[in-house]
């Protein structure tokens, strides 16, 4: 075995360098969040070749004095902490004293700085036995960064293309921006400018970042509960892309990747979201810096939360009331186009939405008498009793078009119907314009909600058929139903064997009694023999609700008259995530008479 001995001091910093600098977007980070912390008010940054070739930040932040520079190059040198105490409250961005050390051992780099209230500015280079120099300078801090791993070639052979690397820097800048709406910021790449963020409020800069559109299709969050804070913008599922890429998450000011925070999200969107498609974020978590430990990760990507399940608990809340918030108090989705709307001051409430009050007399008949609630329901309800059939219309499902001004400003947020289109959307008039909603898709969102509600309660009401549902079945369906009979009943089905290969359905539960019978036990079999009924109960619960929501809802082809239709406007307005059915898909869009008379020319 060679003999144990002290690294050399330069290879020491190489090696702390590997955890540091990963590529030139870690060392811009670094040097970023130093100016942030220096308390600069505006920062201009300029790359070039990626920033593999030059990273130069210059801010007018509080500068450093003459006899500290020499000091900042060297490992573990800081300002920001002294004791573990301030180690355990971190609340800067940097605090380890390694950043300049690490980037001073694999590149060239130079230090101007003119410390607050100094003659002049000093300049430093990063090199061994280096001396401070005049330089010319009005404030602040200048760091120069030329020539990434020009001392080890072997590490740069890692590094990507320009453009991808230039890429993670720009991503870089756009991180810290949107932490700091207050600062200006600027990009320029190889002399092109790419950007100029003037100081602003918090809605504005996610704008100017993130883009307007996502602004005007995302819902505004706003929490509070204790030592945890929670504001920014979540994307409205209906306006959810497949794109991965699109969560911003904050903790105190840093931009995090956390497994918690990110799992409370998925599981806040996972009733609302179609598909592949992925929840888009913009999230400013702020909680006790003595409650999370941002010392886990060298990149300081990553925390740790002293309790953990408490945070994902706010986290996932928070975003599920904003996304459960009934039509009332929710953006109508639209078919047209629209200019994103941004927030004017940091993280205000939307701008209020036209005040609608549920009539106390009835409508005209023009827009059909409104029965109350559950009287209306249970009429829409039995109007899907004959799935499958295609009645002809009858003359009271007919639209009736007369005047209608004197209730349009009464009218509540989806309006009142006016008729069916093909059997499958209704037509309603609100105080805006136009309401378009799927039958199929709101109906079904209305049969979960009920469902997941009844059986958290226990209180899954039955419906006893008059004829038992007959259905072929194989011998291991038989099987499946003997052993699981009582746990059935508790889902509210009684299915039993009624021969060697045949199965009878006696009773459905009474939200799902407009369904065929056969379809939902075969549904609910299939379900069983493949997943058993512990995971049914529990992992896979929702799921099972949500087939049979959809199995029970009324199918498309059904004309129903125009009070039915009224009540089921009433219902989707008092069901949570009433604008997406259980697969995640738009339940119901509008267009504005803006938007119609654009679309016809009308004053043009």
């Amino acid at each position: 075995m060679p003999t144990i001995a002290r690294l050399p001091d330069l290879l020491i910093s190489q090696i702390a360098a590997g955890e540091v600098v990963e590529r030139p977007a870690s060392v811009l980070k670094e040097l970023l969040e130093n100016s942030l912390d220096a308390g600069s008010r505006a920062i201009q940054v300029h790359l070039e070749e990626g920033g593999v070739k030059l990273i130069r930040i210059t801010d007018d932040g509080c500068g450093i004095a003459k006899d500290e520079l020499a000091l900042a190059l060297t490992r573990h040198a800081t300002s920001k902490i002294t004791t573990l105490d301030d180690l355990e409250r971190v609340g800067t961005l940097g605090f380890r004293g390694e950043a300049l050390a690490s980037v001073a051992s694999v590149a060239r780099l130079t230090l101007t700085s003119r410390e607050r209230g100094a003659s002049h500015a000093w300049k430093l280079r990063g090199e061994p036995g280096a001396e401070p120099e005049p330089a010319a300078l009005m404030a602040g801090t200048v760091v120069e960064m030329r020539d990434l791993y020009f001392n080890t070639p072997a590490r740069r052979k890692f590094l990507k293309s320009e453009s991808t690397e230039f890429a993670h820097c720009a991503d870089a800048v756009r991180r810290l921006a949107l932490t700091r709406p207050d600062v200006a910021i600027s990009l320029t790449h190889n002399g092109r400018s790419l950007f100029q963020l003037a100081p602003a409020d918090a809605g504005r800069r996610i704008a100017d970042i993130l883009g307007e559109e996502f602004v005007g299709a995302a819902r505004l969050i706003e929490a509070a509960s204790g030592p945890l804070t929670l504001a920014g913008f979540a994307i409205d599922p209906t306006r959810a892309t497949d794109a991965k890429d699109g969560q911003y998450v904050f903790v105190n000011g840093r931009f995090v990747r956390d497994k918690v925070i990110g799992h409370a999200l998925r599981e806040a969107y996972r009733d609302v979201l179609h598909g592949s498609r992925q929840p888009a974020v913009c999230l400013f978590l702020n909680i006790d810096p003595a409650l999370v430990d941002v010392n886990v990760h060298p990149a300081k990507t990553e925390v740790r939360f002293r309790d953990s399940r408490a945070v994902h608990q706010f986290v996932f809340h928070a975003l599920q009331r904003t996304l459960a918030a009934p039509v009332q108090a929710a953006a109508a989705p639209s078919l047209a186009p629209t200019e994103g709307t941004v927030p004017a001051a940091t993280f205000p409430p939307p701008a209020p939405a036209t005040a609608y009050h549920q009539p106390e007399q009835p409508r005209q008949a023009s827009l059909g008498v409104a029965e109350p609630a559950a009287a209306a329901y249970l009429a829409f309800a039995r109007a899907a009793q004959g799935v499958g059939q295609t009645p002809a219309p009858r003359p009271e499902a007919m639209p009736q078009f007369q005047p209608v001004e004197s209730a349009q400003n009464e009218a509540p947020p989806l309006g009142y119907a006016l008729a069916q289109l093909h059997g499958i959307y209704v037509l309603a008039q609100n105080a805006s314009g136009l309401v378009l909603v799927d039958m199929h898709a709101a109906h079904e969102r209305i049969l979960y909600e009920k469902l997941k509600t009844a059986f958290d309660n226990r209180q899954i009401a039955t419906q006893n058929l008059l004829i038992p549902a007959v259905f072929s079945a194989d011998p291991l369906d038989i099987a499946a139903i003997e052993e699981h009979a009582e746990a059935l009943r508790g889902l509210g089905f009684d299915i039993a064997p009624l021969g060697p290969n045949q199965l009878g359905v006696r009773s459905v539960p009474a939200l799902l009694q407009s369904g065929d019978p056969a379809a939902l036990a075969r549904s609910l079999i299939g379900e069983l023999r493949e997943h058993g009924i512990t995971q049914l109960a529990t992992a896979r619960r929702n799921e099972l609700l949500a087939t049979m929501a959809c199995h029970g809802a009324v199918r498309a082809r059904r004309q129903l008259t125009v009070p039915e239709m009224n009540a089921l406007l009433r219902q989707m307005e008092e069901t949570e995530r009433a604008g997406q059915c259980n697969h995640g898909r738009p339940t119901w869009t509008a267009l504005t008479l803006d938007q119609l008379d654009k679309l016809f020319l009308r004053g043009q």
